[in-house]
């Protein structure tokens, strides 16, 4: 056949038949071998070298994609006289037998939109009216199919009934041809670690589908949408958003024989655990939100993808912490101090309350020997009561101290919560431990005034100091 001749069969064969030898309507497939400013020429394979429009090979965005020795597949539309021209498609005035031609070999035809009707549009192919169903005028769905009228279009017919009477035409073909071409030369160039842009098309519980090319869709798993904890996808992405992508992985199903790719929009970004000894030290004070709270204490972002451990023992000094929904919640906002730093391990221990300070540090500057106060009695137990000072600094009023005052009945009615006047006894602060003993006042009368009183006048407070004197001063 004409496809296993040799070069030097075809030459002579075009010596017996000139441009004979190449056909209007066959398919051809040529290398480059010069570019002018409207017009490129390809080798045919003959004496006679093919010509095509620029204009027709430019891309959408105008530029002309192609160099010499790249090899164009064109449709031959006119053969003779000395010269073979080619075009993507054929157009032009054609006899039926053209027509004919391009159905049976597939060939495309170039024709215009000339009207909307029902079911789809009409088309003038070689001054021939056909049909173009509006599912097959496009991939998608036209919303303005009125933009269409006046076009030139290119076509593939797919029915060619009654002599010439009933054409049917289908663009989509055509389109999904080319995008098929596209699709594979795609696909060539995606591998692991190369970044691509891509819209989101779904997000599911699981996972947010991503289109990298039309009908190439891969998918981020929620683990890799971002360094922080995600719990909802829709938190993070919408469908429609335009998404940068890193490929992890591309497979092919053995079942559908799909390619599944595997993406991450996380690893766009580095790891922040990457420079996390350059941003926080040991003993800073940051800001943290709450993501999760644990039996034993609550996780804390200190920055994205930075999440630290607050133990419930780190909670407070002046509460006793048995679940850590006594102090904070997920969401919330809180100062914390980073106590230690293990990046191999990716942990950081956090405090809530060193933030504000342990306030048995400096007790000893605060409270002296026979100093009197006006505590609070925080719990009462068998071997004596609890008595607030301040927050947490709390001071033991023994049972025995209790029941060897005069004052005993007055201080057994007294109930948690009430004010209690108070004499300090001992301070141990390594062992944070304060002794007390009850300030005698001389007197029922003036017990009643602490009895039931529940306003804090805070151990150290002017308000305290100015109480004190006028009790002082009473008392002279």
């Amino acid at each position: 056949g004409n496809e296993e001749e040799s070069c030097e069969q075809l030459l002579e064969s075009y010596g017996e038949r000139g441009e004979d030898a190449i056909r209007v309507g066959d398919k051809i497939s040529g290398k480059i071998i010069a570019v002018s400013k409207d017009a490129v020429f390809l080798d045919t394979g003959t004496k006679i070298d093919g010509v095509v429009e620029k204009e027709e090979l430019l891309d959408d965005s105008g530029n002309f994609p192609y160099k010499i020795g790249d090899t164009l597949e064109l449709y031959v539309v006119y053969s003779g006289e000395g010269e073979i021209r080619l075009s993507k498609a054929l157009s032009g005035i054609g006899g039926l037998n053209l027509l004919k031609e391009a159905y049976a070999k597939q060939v495309p035809v170039e024709g215009r939109v000339a009207a909307i009707i029902k079911g789809g549009f009409q088309i003038e192919v070689m001054h021939r009216k056909a049909f173009c169903p509006g599912s097959q005028m496009d991939l998608k769905y036209i919303e303005n199919p009125q933009g269409l009228l006046g076009q030139h279009l290119r076509f593939l017919i797919t029915r060619f009934d009654d002599n010439g009477r009933n054409i049917v035409l289908s663009r989509r073909k055509l389109l999904e041809q080319k995008l098929e071409v596209s699709k594979r030369e795609f696909l060539k160039e995606l591998e692991p670690n190369v970044t691509r842009s891509g819209r989101v098309t779904r997000v599911m519980p699981y996972g947010v589908f991503v289109e990298l090319f039309p009908g190439i869709e891969g998918m981020v798993h929620v683990s890799e949408l971002s360094w922080s904890r995600v719990e909802n996808p829709q938190e993070i992405v919408a469908p429609g958003q335009e998404v940068t992508v890193k490929v992890l992985s591309i497979e092919r199903d053995e079942k559908t024989g799909q390619r599944k790719i595997a993406l991450s929009i996380k690893q766009v970004t580095p790891d922040p655990w990457e420079t996390v000894a350059e941003n926080f030290k040991e003993g800073q004070i940051v800001d943290g939100i709450v993501t999760r709270l644990v039996g034993f204490g609550a996780f804390m972002e200190i920055a994205p993808g930075i999440e630290g451990l607050v133990h419930l023992s780190e909670m407070s000094y002046t509460k006793r912490i048995l679940k850590p929904d006594d102090i904070v919640r997920p969401g919330e906002k809180v100062k914390v101090l980073i106590k230690e730093i293990d990046e191999g391990a990716k942990r950081i221990s956090l405090s809530i309350k060193d933030v504000e300070g342990d306030p048995w540090a400096h007790v000893n500057d605060r409270y002296q020997v026979g100093q009197k106060l006006n505590g609070r009695l925080e719990k009462k137990e068998d071997f004596g009561y609890f008595v607030s000072l301040e927050p947490g600094v709390t001071g033991l009023l023994p049972r025995s101290s209790i029941q060897s005052s005069p004052e005993a009945p007055e201080l057994e009615k007294l109930k948690e919560g009430d004010h209690i006047p108070i004499i300090i006894e001992t301070i141990n602060q390594e062992e944070r431990k304060i002794a007390l003993r009850p300030n005698l006042t001389g007197g029922e009368g003036n017990w009643t005034k602490f009895t039931n009183h529940k306003k804090a006048l805070g151990s150290l407070g002017e308000k305290l100091q100015q109480a004190l004197k006028a009790k002082e001063k009473s008392k002279s």
